[in-house]
């Protein structure tokens, strides 16, 4: 339908089956906003499924069919086709040519044509006994509700930005943002630049008169006055090239930890649900991007803003010593210029299949390398190492026609080079025998053109630059326009009832296209000031059921409700700093055991230090040590057991002292004298708290006031210890294996 298939980039690994969907939809003549697609087709940790793809296509108005299927097949179809793709990814099949020529909108690296074979080494998945090789693909067919469905993006979203328009029309404009408040300084290097290109200016003219008057008048005073010219400029430009590096990198260093100040920030005020949908190699390379616009403050900006100075000055002199030299300058630069353009495409294709080859590399070697002992335990070496050999075979391949490019692209860079200043000398020593010119003027000309070819490099290299910040700016600002969790109305911050806790009929899944609910209709009440224990077995949806409490996630359905109000009525921050949390994935930060204990903003209470440490039963063990408190632990200190990082990680929350407290099986991990010593310091601070219990020992819920048993994420049953084992019901079967009942 169109020449030029419509390309939209993913800004993350999880983008990438929304950005297929939307290249669909744009084929299809369709604009419809990154955002929306983003409502209807939810992203997971694992990012989007072809379940959720197909549901929210049929949503715009699509009919989809999604199959397993041949080569052959596929080639029948009506394209474009979304297909599955290195078993972890989605790419748009746009065309085949003849010879099976297969083009690809892949949305991590952009249109790409695969060969029959290369193509099957990316989309076959299955290989049956008789030869015949499949792969999964959806199909697509818009409907008449296609064309005539307006979008459904909520008006509040659309003003908090949520497009990737708004972020790509932007983008530089955010960076402005940023620069405006250095006008002066860049006022001043704009100044030092215009200096040290006027100093410039006056080396052709002073080699024209070391040759014309000084060597022709054999006045060698003359020559040596003129050279002494020459190494004043040289100072000169010098000195201003140095004021103007070091202003332009301290501009720039306050502008990138602004940047980077600010992006912390957003983080740290985004919803606790972005974080499971962002990969941390993500979240990095947007660190990385941080640093690419620095780099492209201090260095592209300050030689594309001399060069294109010099190449207004050198051009005009140029021009004014002879027209046809600088009109053959000209006519060779742009050859030069649409030559290296013409590469730009397939380089950036290739940078980022050999980014994602040398991922894949490293990751290999890491496995390779930390797995060494259970390698030869299992007695695999030899496989491990074929499968590592074939990924250095894999990065050497995209290595070579990454290579192959750039010759072909150097060598016609050097001809298109060569030829033109070939035909410029050709030019001016014809000049010169006709008398046209002086010697001295054709020495100068062919400075002034060797001058000229640095600022045509630099400016296709400032292209090229240009292009990847305005990808990473776009990144950038995508978060920056992620609504915040307590953004919008006012957020209440104090409780005005009761401070207990209910749940009513509760729904939630993780992945809204899944058939089965993480939490199905669950119901009961968090009594103030008692103990609840929440038991079940391995996914049955506790540790989930905790973090709605915490309010990780929105229910899907359902309320909660905390002291007679709805929890999404109150500010999150406020609320969890309420709250005293052991999560089964506690963080041990790389810091003192002190400041691991007291983690808060404020300044430590030793005393009360002390007193979470010793509930904890930890404190014995701190004292042992060399530097007691101060001792460092975490990635960058000592080891921790795994029964001393949760007893550091309890005695966290005791040392918060808050009126809630959320254990998700804090004490799993201990041994059960420690974990009885504990349990009993526990109960005695659990007095008048209100306190939610996640457990699979029944030392550590027996005692509670109230006990709920769930199973597939439904509530099965709801009462105390000894009302629940007198039922023999699913609470007895949780625990008739343990000590205290025995059989």
């Amino acid at each position: 339908m169109f020449n030029s298939f419509p390309f939209v980039r993913q800004h993350d690994s999880m983008q990438c089956g929304i950005a297929c969907l939307q290249m669909v939809c744009l084929f299809y003549r369709r604009h419809i906003l990154l955002a929306e697609i983003e409502r209807l087709c939810h992203a997971t940790t694992e990012g989007v499924s072809l379940l959720g793809i197909s549901e929210a296509a049929k949503s715009l108005g699509y009919e989809t069919v999604a199959a397993r299927t041949t080569v052959a097949m596929l080639t029948k179809n009506k394209l474009p086709c979304i297909l599955h793709w290195n078993q972890n990814h989605f790419v748009v099949l746009y065309r085949v040519k003849r010879k099976y020529t297969f083009c690809v909108a892949d949305p991590g690296k952009g249109l790409v044509e695969y060969g029959a074979e290369e193509f099957k080494q990316h989309w076959v998945s299955v290989r049956s006994d008789d030869g015949e090789e499949k792969g999964i693909a959806m199909f697509f067919k818009p409907t008449e509700r296609f064309y005539l469905q307006k979008p459904s993006v909520p008006s509040e979203e659309l003003k908090d930005g949520n497009n990737e328009d708004t972020c790509k029309g932007h983008s530089l404009h955010f960076l402005w943002h940023y620069a405006s408040g250095y006008k002066r300084q860049f006022a001043v290097i704009f100044i030092t630049l215009l200096v040290g290109s006027l100093f410039q200016l006056l080396m052709p003219f002073l080699t024209q008169g070391i040759v014309d008057w000084g060597i022709e008048n054999k006045n060698i005073s003359l020559v040596w006055l003129i050279l002494l010219g020459e190494l004043s400029i040289v100072i000169g430009r010098t000195t201003t090239d140095f004021i103007r590096r070091w202003l332009l990198l301290r501009v720039s260093m306050q502008i990138n930890i602004a940047l980077v100040s600010d992006f912390f920030i957003k983080l740290l005020r985004l919803p606790m649900s972005f974080f499971d949908t962002k990969l941390m190699g993500d979240l990095l390379q947007r660190m990385n991007d941080h640093g690419r616009v620095q780099s492209f403050l201090t260095n592209q900006t300050l030689g594309v803003m001399f060069t294109s100075i010099s190449f207004v000055v050198f051009g005009a002199v140029l021009a004014f010593y002879d027209l046809t030299i600088f009109a053959v300058f000209i006519v060779g630069s742009l050859a030069y210029g649409l030559w290296l353009s013409h590469f730009l495409g397939h380089r950036k294709i290739l940078d980022y299949e050999l980014f994602e080859q040398q991922a894949i590399n490293q990751n290999k070697t890491y496995q390779f390398i930390t797995a060494m002992q259970e390698i030869k335990l299992q007695q695999c070496e030899r496989r491990r190492r074929e499968e590592w050999e074939q990924t250095q075979r894999d990065l050497f391949h995209v290595q070579t026609k990454s290579l192959r490019l750039q010759q072909t692209q150097e060598a016609g860079s050097v001809l298109i080079n060569e030829l033109k200043n070939i035909l410029i000398t050709a030019l001016a020593a014809t000049a010169v025998i006709h008398g046209n010119i002086t010697l001295g003027m054709m020495l100068a000309t062919q400075y002034i053109v060797g001058q000229l070819n640095s600022p045509v490099e630099q400016l296709m290299s400032f292209i090229f630059a240009l292009q990847d910040v305005k990808i990473s700016l776009e990144r950038i600002n995508e978060i920056h326009h992620k609504s915040e969790e307590d953004a919008g109305r006012e957020r209440r911050a104090y409780f005005s009832n009761k401070k207990g806790l209910e749940l009513k009929a509760i729904d939630f899944r993780y992945d809204l296209h899944s058939p089965r609910k993480t939490i199905d209709g669950v119901s009961f009440c968090i009594p103030e000031g008692k103990v609840t224990a929440i038991v079940g077995s391995s996914g049955s949806g506790k540790t989930t059921l905790l973090k709605l409490l915490l309010g990780y996630y929105p229910v899907e359905s359902g309320t909660i409700v905390l002291s007679g109000c709805d929890l999404n009525e109150y500010n999150m921050q406020w609320w969890r700093s309420q709250c005293g949390v052991v999560m089964q994935d506690g963080v041990i930060f790389s810091e003192s055991i002190e400041r691991n204990i007291a983690v808060d903003d404020r300044q430590v209470d030793h005393k009360r230090l002390e007193w979470a440490a010793h509930i904890a039963c930890i404190h014995d063990h701190i004292m042992s040590l060399p530097l007691q408190y101060d001792t460092k632990i975490g990635r960058d200190g000592i080891g921790l057991s795994q029964g001393q990082r949760q007893r550091i990680l309890i005695a966290r929350a005791v040392y918060k002292n808050p009126d809630f407290i959320f254990l998700d099986e804090a004490t799993n991990s201990l041994d059960a004298n420690n974990e009885r010593m504990i349990v009993e310091n526990l109960d005695e601070f659990y007095k008048g708290k209100t306190v939610v219990v996640v457990a699979h020992r029944l030392s550590t819920v027996k005692s509670a006031n109230q006990i709920v048993v769930l199973d597939n994420g439904k509530v099965v049953e709801t009462g105390n210890h000894k009302t629940l084992t007198s039922k023999r019901g699913a609470y007895y079967n949780l625990v008739k294996n343990q000590l205290e009942l025995g059989n």
